[in-house]
Protein backbone atom coordinates (compact mmCIF):
# COMPACT_ATOMS: atom_id res chain seq x y z
CA UNK A 1 0.00 0.00 0.00
CA UNK A 2 1.88 3.08 -1.21
CA UNK A 3 1.95 6.15 0.71
CA UNK A 4 1.74 9.88 -0.29
CA UNK A 5 5.53 10.90 -0.02
CA UNK A 6 4.52 14.04 1.26
CA UNK A 7 7.43 15.63 2.88
CA UNK A 8 9.05 16.47 -0.16
CA UNK A 9 9.07 19.53 -2.63
CA UNK A 10 7.28 19.70 -5.85
CA UNK A 11 8.83 18.02 -9.12
CA UNK A 12 9.39 19.58 -12.56
CA UNK A 13 10.57 18.49 -16.25
CA UNK A 14 13.95 20.39 -15.67
CA UNK A 15 16.96 18.42 -15.79
CA UNK A 16 18.42 18.17 -11.94
CA UNK A 17 14.75 18.54 -10.22
CA UNK A 18 15.24 15.14 -8.90
CA UNK A 19 18.40 15.62 -7.01
CA UNK A 20 16.51 18.98 -5.48
CA UNK A 21 13.94 16.93 -4.49
CA UNK A 22 16.14 14.67 -2.84
CA UNK A 23 17.99 16.81 -1.09
CA UNK A 24 14.49 18.72 0.05
CA UNK A 25 12.75 15.59 1.21
CA UNK A 26 15.99 14.81 3.36
CA UNK A 27 16.23 18.45 4.92
CA UNK A 28 12.53 18.40 5.91
CA UNK A 29 12.75 14.57 7.10
CA UNK A 30 14.83 15.56 9.36
CA UNK A 31 18.26 14.54 7.99
CA UNK A 32 18.40 11.78 10.26
CA UNK A 33 19.07 8.06 9.15
CA UNK A 34 15.30 6.72 10.13
CA UNK A 35 14.08 9.99 8.38
CA UNK A 36 11.90 11.75 10.11
CA UNK A 37 12.78 14.72 13.21
CA UNK A 38 11.54 12.61 16.09
CA UNK A 39 10.76 8.67 15.06
CA UNK A 40 8.68 7.26 14.67
CA UNK A 41 6.59 10.09 14.63
CA UNK A 42 7.12 12.58 11.39
CA UNK A 43 7.00 15.91 13.74
CA UNK A 44 8.97 18.67 14.97
CA UNK A 45 9.19 19.70 19.14
CA UNK A 46 8.15 22.71 18.46
CA UNK A 47 5.77 24.36 21.75
CA UNK A 48 3.55 27.08 20.43
CA UNK A 49 0.39 28.75 22.01
CA UNK A 50 -1.93 31.53 19.55
CA UNK A 51 -3.20 34.36 21.09
CA UNK A 52 -6.89 32.56 19.95
CA UNK A 53 -6.28 30.00 22.30
CA UNK A 54 -8.26 32.30 25.03
CA UNK A 55 -11.00 31.54 22.59
CA UNK A 56 -11.19 28.98 21.06
CA UNK A 57 -9.93 26.59 24.14
CA UNK A 58 -13.06 26.99 26.58
CA UNK A 59 -14.86 25.94 23.23
CA UNK A 60 -12.66 22.92 22.98
CA UNK A 61 -14.04 21.75 26.72
CA UNK A 62 -17.38 22.57 25.53
CA UNK A 63 -16.77 19.87 22.96
CA UNK A 64 -15.27 17.25 25.40
CA UNK A 65 -18.26 17.92 27.90
CA UNK A 66 -20.65 17.47 24.74
CA UNK A 67 -18.97 14.15 24.31
CA UNK A 68 -18.93 13.39 27.69
CA UNK A 69 -22.63 13.80 28.14
CA UNK A 70 -23.54 12.27 25.32
CA UNK A 71 -21.71 8.87 26.30
CA UNK A 72 -23.83 9.00 29.54
CA UNK A 73 -27.47 9.58 27.50
CA UNK A 74 -26.54 6.29 26.10
CA UNK A 75 -29.83 5.53 23.97
CA UNK A 76 -32.30 8.01 25.48
CA UNK A 77 -31.13 10.54 22.61
CA UNK A 78 -32.45 9.64 19.30
CA UNK A 79 -30.49 8.57 16.56
CA UNK A 80 -30.76 11.22 13.88
CA UNK A 81 -30.11 13.50 17.00
CA UNK A 82 -26.84 11.80 18.44
CA UNK A 83 -25.80 11.80 14.94
CA UNK A 84 -26.29 15.15 14.93
CA UNK A 85 -24.71 15.96 17.78
CA UNK A 86 -21.55 13.88 17.52
CA UNK A 87 -20.92 15.66 13.95
CA UNK A 88 -21.11 18.81 15.80
CA UNK A 89 -18.82 17.98 18.32
CA UNK A 90 -16.40 16.62 15.83
CA UNK A 91 -16.44 19.60 13.80
CA UNK A 92 -16.12 22.27 16.86
CA UNK A 93 -13.39 20.17 18.61
CA UNK A 94 -11.45 19.82 15.45
CA UNK A 95 -11.49 23.71 14.72
CA UNK A 96 -10.52 25.13 18.23
CA UNK A 97 -7.97 22.65 18.50
CA UNK A 98 -6.27 23.51 15.31
CA UNK A 99 -7.19 27.67 16.26
CA UNK A 100 -5.08 26.93 19.28
CA UNK A 101 -1.90 26.55 17.70
CA UNK A 102 -2.34 28.83 14.48
CA UNK A 103 -5.19 30.60 14.56
CA UNK A 104 -7.78 30.43 12.03
CA UNK A 105 -4.71 30.72 9.51
CA UNK A 106 -4.13 27.06 10.64
CA UNK A 107 -7.73 26.07 9.07
CA UNK A 108 -5.86 26.45 5.32
CA UNK A 109 -1.80 27.14 6.54
CA UNK A 110 -1.25 23.86 4.63
CA UNK A 111 -3.01 24.36 1.45
CA UNK A 112 -2.33 28.00 0.91
CA UNK A 113 0.43 30.58 3.19
CA UNK A 114 2.67 27.27 4.14
CA UNK A 115 5.58 26.33 2.25
CA UNK A 116 4.10 22.69 2.02
CA UNK A 117 1.42 24.14 -0.09
CA UNK A 118 3.59 23.79 -2.93
CA UNK A 119 3.43 20.12 -2.64
CA UNK A 120 -0.48 20.46 -2.46
CA UNK A 121 -3.28 19.59 -5.11
CA UNK A 122 -4.21 23.62 -6.04
CA UNK A 123 -0.63 24.17 -8.33
CA UNK A 124 -1.67 20.97 -10.17
CA UNK A 125 -4.75 22.94 -11.18
CA UNK A 126 -3.66 24.56 -13.45
CA UNK A 127 -2.47 21.47 -15.72
CA UNK A 128 -5.92 20.34 -15.46
CA UNK A 129 -7.43 23.90 -16.52
CA UNK A 130 -5.21 23.80 -19.38
CA UNK A 131 -5.53 20.76 -20.94
CA UNK A 132 -9.30 19.71 -20.19
CA UNK A 133 -10.59 16.69 -18.32
CA UNK A 134 -10.09 13.85 -21.19
CA UNK A 135 -6.64 14.87 -22.73
CA UNK A 136 -5.49 15.88 -18.86
CA UNK A 137 -6.71 11.98 -17.41
CA UNK A 138 -5.70 10.76 -20.78
CA UNK A 139 -1.74 11.88 -20.65
CA UNK A 140 -1.71 12.01 -16.26
CA UNK A 141 0.55 9.31 -15.89
CA UNK A 142 3.01 11.25 -18.19
CA UNK A 143 2.06 14.49 -16.67
CA UNK A 144 2.63 13.01 -12.78
CA UNK A 145 6.49 13.63 -12.48
CA UNK A 146 5.79 17.46 -13.39
CA UNK A 147 2.93 17.63 -10.89
CA UNK A 148 3.51 18.36 -6.97
CA UNK A 149 4.51 16.03 -4.83
CA UNK A 150 0.74 15.12 -3.62
CA UNK A 151 -0.95 14.41 -6.94
CA UNK A 152 1.66 13.15 -8.79
CA UNK A 153 1.96 10.44 -5.82
CA UNK A 154 -1.94 9.69 -6.09
CA UNK A 155 -4.82 9.02 -8.68
CA UNK A 156 -6.32 12.61 -10.19
CA UNK A 157 -9.85 12.23 -8.17
CA UNK A 158 -9.14 15.01 -6.08
CA UNK A 159 -8.23 17.21 -8.47
CA UNK A 160 -11.35 16.69 -10.88
CA UNK A 161 -13.33 17.52 -7.73
CA UNK A 162 -11.49 20.39 -6.92
CA UNK A 163 -12.04 21.37 -10.48
CA UNK A 164 -15.89 20.59 -10.63
CA UNK A 165 -16.76 22.47 -7.58
CA UNK A 166 -14.88 25.47 -8.88
CA UNK A 167 -12.04 25.58 -5.96
CA UNK A 168 -9.24 27.25 -6.59
CA UNK A 169 -8.57 29.18 -2.92
CA UNK A 170 -6.85 27.48 0.15
CA UNK A 171 -9.75 28.70 2.26
CA UNK A 172 -12.13 26.73 -0.22
CA UNK A 173 -10.37 23.54 -0.21
CA UNK A 174 -9.79 23.60 3.33
CA UNK A 175 -13.42 24.14 3.99
CA UNK A 176 -13.86 20.98 2.24
CA UNK A 177 -11.66 18.62 3.68
CA UNK A 178 -12.88 20.13 7.10
CA UNK A 179 -16.51 19.67 6.33
CA UNK A 180 -16.25 16.13 4.12
CA UNK A 181 -13.37 15.02 6.30
CA UNK A 182 -16.04 15.18 9.71
CA UNK A 183 -18.68 13.08 7.84
CA UNK A 184 -16.33 10.29 9.20
CA UNK A 185 -17.58 10.28 12.64
CA UNK A 186 -21.19 9.57 11.70
CA UNK A 187 -20.16 6.80 9.36
CA UNK A 188 -18.19 5.15 11.70
CA UNK A 189 -21.69 4.80 13.61
CA UNK A 190 -22.94 3.50 10.78
CA UNK A 191 -20.21 1.02 10.03
CA UNK A 192 -20.26 -0.12 14.09
CA UNK A 193 -24.01 -1.07 13.13
CA UNK A 194 -23.66 -3.19 9.42
CA UNK A 195 -21.26 -5.14 11.91
CA UNK A 196 -23.76 -5.77 14.20
CA UNK A 197 -22.70 -4.03 16.85
CA UNK A 198 -25.63 -2.92 19.70
CA UNK A 199 -26.95 0.63 19.68
CA UNK A 200 -24.77 1.76 22.88
CA UNK A 201 -21.64 0.87 21.37
CA UNK A 202 -22.06 1.61 18.33
CA UNK A 203 -22.27 5.30 19.86
CA UNK A 204 -18.83 4.98 21.75
CA UNK A 205 -17.26 3.84 18.53
CA UNK A 206 -18.29 7.33 17.15
CA UNK A 207 -17.11 9.20 20.08
CA UNK A 208 -13.46 7.57 19.90
CA UNK A 209 -13.30 9.14 16.93
CA UNK A 210 -14.68 12.30 17.11
CA UNK A 211 -11.82 12.91 20.00
CA UNK A 212 -9.21 10.60 18.54
CA UNK A 213 -5.83 12.59 18.92
CA UNK A 214 -5.58 11.77 14.99
CA UNK A 215 -8.43 12.38 13.60
CA UNK A 216 -8.58 15.61 15.35
CA UNK A 217 -5.01 16.76 14.57
CA UNK A 218 -5.23 15.50 10.82
CA UNK A 219 -8.84 16.17 10.28
CA UNK A 220 -8.42 19.53 9.44
CA UNK A 221 -5.74 20.19 7.43
CA UNK A 222 -4.80 16.81 5.27
CA UNK A 223 -6.41 15.68 2.73
CA UNK A 224 -6.71 12.21 4.10
CA UNK A 225 -9.37 13.69 6.19
CA UNK A 226 -11.41 13.08 2.94
CA UNK A 227 -9.94 10.24 1.95
CA UNK A 228 -10.71 8.57 5.76
CA UNK A 229 -14.72 9.79 4.90
CA UNK A 230 -14.34 7.55 1.35
CA UNK A 231 -13.15 4.65 2.67
CA UNK A 232 -15.16 4.33 5.81
CA UNK A 233 -18.43 4.83 3.78
CA UNK A 234 -17.48 2.10 1.16
CA UNK A 235 -16.86 -0.37 4.07
CA UNK A 236 -20.57 0.13 5.65
CA UNK A 237 -21.46 -0.63 2.37
CA UNK A 238 -19.31 -4.02 1.58
CA UNK A 239 -19.71 -5.55 5.18
CA UNK A 240 -23.47 -5.18 5.07
CA UNK A 241 -25.65 -7.49 4.31
CA UNK A 242 -27.43 -8.04 0.72
CA UNK A 243 -26.12 -8.31 -3.18
CA UNK A 244 -26.98 -4.87 -3.93
CA UNK A 245 -25.54 -3.19 -0.81
CA UNK A 246 -22.34 -4.94 -1.26
CA UNK A 247 -22.19 -4.24 -5.20
CA UNK A 248 -22.73 -0.10 -3.67
CA UNK A 249 -19.97 -1.08 -1.65
CA UNK A 250 -17.29 -2.26 -4.80
CA UNK A 251 -19.05 0.91 -6.68
CA UNK A 252 -17.93 3.10 -3.72
CA UNK A 253 -14.64 1.47 -3.48
CA UNK A 254 -14.25 1.86 -7.05
CA UNK A 255 -14.45 6.09 -6.69
CA UNK A 256 -12.22 5.57 -3.25
CA UNK A 257 -9.49 4.51 -4.91
CA UNK A 258 -9.52 6.85 -7.42
CA UNK A 259 -8.39 9.70 -4.59
CA UNK A 260 -6.28 7.20 -3.00
CA UNK A 261 -4.69 3.79 -4.01
CA UNK A 262 -4.42 3.09 -0.89
CA UNK A 263 -7.94 2.95 -0.39
CA UNK A 264 -8.29 -0.61 -2.23
CA UNK A 265 -7.28 -1.39 1.14
CA UNK A 266 -10.45 -1.52 2.38
CA UNK A 267 -11.51 -4.57 -0.26
CA UNK A 268 -9.09 -6.77 1.56
CA UNK A 269 -10.58 -5.34 5.20
CA UNK A 270 -14.16 -6.67 3.90
CA UNK A 271 -13.05 -9.70 2.62
CA UNK A 272 -11.56 -10.73 5.87
CA UNK A 273 -14.59 -9.44 8.39
CA UNK A 274 -17.11 -11.30 5.94
CA UNK A 275 -14.68 -14.31 5.91
CA UNK A 276 -14.72 -14.12 9.50
CA UNK A 277 -18.71 -13.73 9.74
CA UNK A 278 -20.22 -15.21 7.06
CA UNK A 279 -17.58 -17.74 6.10
CA UNK A 280 -15.28 -18.24 3.11
CA UNK A 281 -17.72 -18.94 -0.14
CA UNK A 282 -19.36 -15.62 0.98
CA UNK A 283 -15.81 -13.50 1.26
CA UNK A 284 -14.42 -14.74 -2.09
CA UNK A 285 -17.94 -13.66 -3.80
CA UNK A 286 -17.30 -10.33 -2.10
CA UNK A 287 -13.57 -10.31 -3.41
CA UNK A 288 -14.32 -11.72 -6.85
CA UNK A 289 -17.78 -8.51 -7.12
CA UNK A 290 -14.83 -5.96 -6.42
CA UNK A 291 -12.37 -6.65 -8.56
CA UNK A 292 -14.49 -7.37 -11.46
CA UNK A 293 -16.33 -3.90 -10.63
CA UNK A 294 -13.07 -2.09 -10.35
CA UNK A 295 -11.90 -3.65 -13.65
CA UNK A 296 -14.99 -2.79 -15.24
CA UNK A 297 -14.75 0.80 -13.49
CA UNK A 298 -11.31 1.79 -14.85
CA UNK A 299 -11.75 -0.37 -18.19
CA UNK A 300 -14.58 2.38 -18.88
CA UNK A 301 -12.97 5.35 -17.82
CA UNK A 302 -9.96 3.88 -20.24
CA UNK A 303 -12.42 3.72 -23.18
CA UNK A 304 -13.97 7.23 -22.38
CA UNK A 305 -10.94 9.20 -21.02
CA UNK A 306 -7.61 7.13 -22.11
CA UNK A 307 -6.70 7.16 -18.39
CA UNK A 308 -4.26 4.36 -17.35
CA UNK A 309 -4.52 3.46 -14.57
CA UNK A 310 -1.52 1.25 -14.67
CA UNK A 311 0.83 3.67 -16.09
CA UNK A 312 -0.37 6.28 -12.62
CA UNK A 313 0.04 3.95 -10.69
CA UNK A 314 3.81 3.24 -11.92
CA UNK A 315 4.34 7.30 -11.77
CA UNK A 316 3.01 6.80 -7.98
CA UNK A 317 5.84 4.59 -7.25
CA UNK A 318 8.45 7.18 -9.09
CA UNK A 319 7.54 9.55 -7.00
CA UNK A 320 7.43 7.57 -3.64
CA UNK A 321 10.86 6.66 -5.19
CA UNK A 322 12.17 10.13 -5.36
CA UNK A 323 10.98 10.76 -2.02
CA UNK A 324 12.64 10.01 1.72
CA UNK A 325 10.42 7.89 2.76
CA UNK A 326 12.43 5.28 0.01
CA UNK A 327 15.31 5.83 2.38
CA UNK A 328 13.68 4.57 5.20
CA UNK A 329 15.19 1.96 7.10
CA UNK A 330 12.56 -1.06 6.36
CA UNK A 331 13.20 -3.05 9.56
CA UNK A 332 13.06 0.47 11.67
CA UNK A 333 9.67 1.23 10.47
CA UNK A 334 8.44 -2.91 10.11
CA UNK A 335 7.53 -2.01 14.16
CA UNK A 336 8.03 2.26 14.35
CA UNK A 337 4.98 2.77 11.59
CA UNK A 338 2.61 0.74 13.50
CA UNK A 339 3.60 2.63 16.77
CA UNK A 340 2.91 5.61 15.49
CA UNK A 341 -0.06 5.21 13.74
CA UNK A 342 -1.13 3.59 17.39
CA UNK A 343 -0.29 6.11 19.66
CA UNK A 344 -1.66 8.92 17.32
CA UNK A 345 -5.03 7.47 17.53
CA UNK A 346 -5.16 7.76 20.85
CA UNK A 347 -3.63 5.24 23.28
CA UNK A 348 -7.39 4.49 24.73
CA UNK A 349 -8.45 3.89 21.41
CA UNK A 350 -5.32 1.74 20.54
CA UNK A 351 -5.34 -0.55 23.92
CA UNK A 352 -9.25 -1.71 23.66
CA UNK A 353 -8.51 -2.03 20.03
CA UNK A 354 -5.36 -4.67 20.98
CA UNK A 355 -8.37 -6.36 23.29
CA UNK A 356 -10.62 -6.50 20.68
CA UNK A 357 -7.38 -8.10 18.54
CA UNK A 358 -7.07 -10.69 21.66
CA UNK A 359 -10.73 -11.35 21.63
CA UNK A 360 -10.51 -12.60 17.53
CA UNK A 361 -13.28 -9.69 16.89
CA UNK A 362 -13.47 -9.86 13.18
CA UNK A 363 -13.16 -5.64 12.70
CA UNK A 364 -9.68 -5.86 14.87
CA UNK A 365 -8.48 -9.30 13.02
CA UNK A 366 -9.00 -7.91 9.59
CA UNK A 367 -7.58 -4.35 10.45
CA UNK A 368 -4.38 -6.17 11.65
CA UNK A 369 -4.08 -7.93 8.29
CA UNK A 370 -3.95 -5.02 6.46
CA UNK A 371 -1.63 -2.91 8.45
CA UNK A 372 0.55 -6.38 8.64
CA UNK A 373 0.84 -6.43 4.98
CA UNK A 374 1.06 -2.63 4.78
CA UNK A 375 4.58 -2.59 6.98
CA UNK A 376 5.62 -6.39 5.21
CA UNK A 377 5.14 -4.59 1.61
CA UNK A 378 7.25 -1.76 2.86
CA UNK A 379 5.41 1.02 1.07
CA UNK A 380 4.36 2.79 4.30
CA UNK A 381 7.58 4.18 5.90
CA UNK A 382 6.51 6.83 9.16
CA UNK A 383 3.79 9.37 8.55
CA UNK A 384 1.65 6.69 8.82
CA UNK A 385 -0.21 8.91 11.65
CA UNK A 386 -1.82 11.02 8.74
CA UNK A 387 -1.18 8.02 5.37
CA UNK A 388 -3.51 5.34 7.76
CA UNK A 389 -5.59 8.16 8.72
CA UNK A 390 -8.34 5.98 6.84
CA UNK A 391 -8.40 3.40 9.17
CA UNK A 392 -9.19 5.42 12.15
CA UNK A 393 -12.48 4.50 11.92
CA UNK A 394 -11.73 0.90 11.76
CA UNK A 395 -9.95 1.29 14.74
CA UNK A 396 -12.44 2.77 16.49
CA UNK A 397 -15.09 0.41 15.98
CA UNK A 398 -12.72 -2.27 17.23
CA UNK A 399 -12.03 -0.46 19.91
CA UNK A 400 -15.72 0.06 20.60
CA UNK A 401 -16.61 -3.64 20.99
CA UNK A 402 -14.19 -4.18 24.36
CA UNK A 403 -14.27 -0.34 25.76
CA UNK A 404 -15.92 -0.31 29.65
CA UNK A 405 -18.97 2.03 28.64
CA UNK A 406 -18.90 3.34 31.90
CA UNK A 407 -15.50 5.20 32.04
CA UNK A 408 -16.28 6.38 28.48
CA UNK A 409 -15.91 10.08 30.01
CA UNK A 410 -12.76 9.39 31.74
CA UNK A 411 -11.25 7.68 28.06
CA UNK A 412 -13.09 10.46 25.94
CA UNK A 413 -11.00 12.92 28.53
CA UNK A 414 -7.44 11.20 28.08
CA UNK A 415 -7.67 11.14 23.86
CA UNK A 416 -8.80 15.03 24.04
CA UNK A 417 -5.83 15.90 26.60
CA UNK A 418 -3.52 13.77 24.46
CA UNK A 419 -4.89 15.56 21.21
CA UNK A 420 -3.89 19.45 23.00
CA UNK A 421 -0.31 18.38 24.28
CA UNK A 422 0.29 17.05 21.03
CA UNK A 423 -0.70 20.29 19.24
CA UNK A 424 0.28 22.95 21.06
CA UNK A 425 3.74 20.88 21.88
CA UNK A 426 5.15 19.09 18.28
CA UNK A 427 4.46 20.75 14.74
CA UNK A 428 3.57 18.29 12.15
CA UNK A 429 3.51 20.79 8.87
CA UNK A 430 -0.16 19.04 8.44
Amino acid sequence: MAESPGNGHGRGAEPGRAAEHRAGVDRRGGGGTLGVPLPPFFAYWSPQVDPAAAVVLPLYALALGSAVVLARSSNTLGVASFLVAVLALALLARLALTAAREGTDGFYAVFGIRSEAGNEYLPALPSLDTLGTTAFLDRFAELSPTLPIHPSAHPPGILLLLSRLGIEQAEAMAALMIGAGALAVPLTYALARAVGMEESRCRAAALLLALSPAAMLYGVTSTDALFATLAVAATCLLVGSGILRRILGALALAVASFFSWALLAIGAFAAIVVALREGLRPAVALAGGCGIVLLASYGALYALTGFDPIGAIRAAREAYDLGISNSRPYLYWLFGSPVAFAVALGLPIAWFAARALGAGNEVAVALAAIIVVSVLVGLTKAETERIWLFMGPLAAVAAATTVPLGRMPLLLALLALQALAANLLLFTIW
